[in-house]
């Protein structure tokens, strides 16, 4: 990561408050960012109950000039590959100007009496590149409920790269404004890179 810049020095710290292997998880992100300077990043950690067990797993998204890094980092229980604990840390880079969408959808309390400016008590931020999309299918049908005719199938395509969860109940305020601070940055990043080509 470029040393300095108060946004590259927050993330930092957001990593290290996090508390999830801080070490290894600074490592990859930097690694990941290089020399670029950090523009904007979102750090969340989750807790899953798998059975018996508790995971925890921390994801990063980075902002850069040119680029959008996500970052996961997943525990491991010992299993017949590790006879100790382990964990699995990945990082994608992705070129702006290859995210097709940014999808933000908030979630408030007591919608009539909304102001401007308060916090939503959940936002959802989904992130398409197309690496990865859904199809989903079902019978196409005419409307005449008396047909029998096979009119195939139909179906939607659905960017389903990323997809990230945060509320102010179980993340904290301060984490949800940073997803919708991260989500600005970089919408208004893949329209400047749109509007350059």
């Amino acid at each position: 990561m470029a040393k300095t810049g108060t946004t590259t020095q927050g993330l930092r710290a957001a990593i290290e408050r996090s508390g999830y292997y801080p070490a290894l998880v600074g490592e990859a992100v930097e690694s990941a960012v290089g020399g670029e300077p950090v523009s904007s990043y979102v750090v969340h950690q989750e807790t899953t109950f798998d059975s018996n067990e508790v995971r925890r797993h921390v994801t990063v998204l980075v902002l850069t000039d040119t680029r959008f890094i996500v970052s996961h980092t997943d525990e491991q229980p010992a299993d017949g590959t590790s006879p100790s604990p382990y964990a699995t840390t990945s990082t994608e880079s992705v070129k702006l100007e290859r995210i097709s969408s940014v999808v933000l959808s908030r979630v408030v309390a007591n919608p009539e009496s909304y102001t401007p400016g308060t916090l939503p008590r959940e936002v959802v931020l989904t992130i398409g590149w197309g690496a990865v999309s859904r199809l989903d299918m079902e019978p196409a049908n005419c409307g005449d409920p008396n047909c029998e005719a096979d009119h195939g199938y139909t179906g939607s395509l659905t960017a389903d790269d990323l997809s990230l969860r945060v509320s102010e109940a179980g993340d904290g305020p301060d984490t949800v404004r940073q997803a919708l601070t991260f989500a600005q940055a970089l919408s208004e990043a893949t329209a400047a890179t749109a509007g350059a080509r």
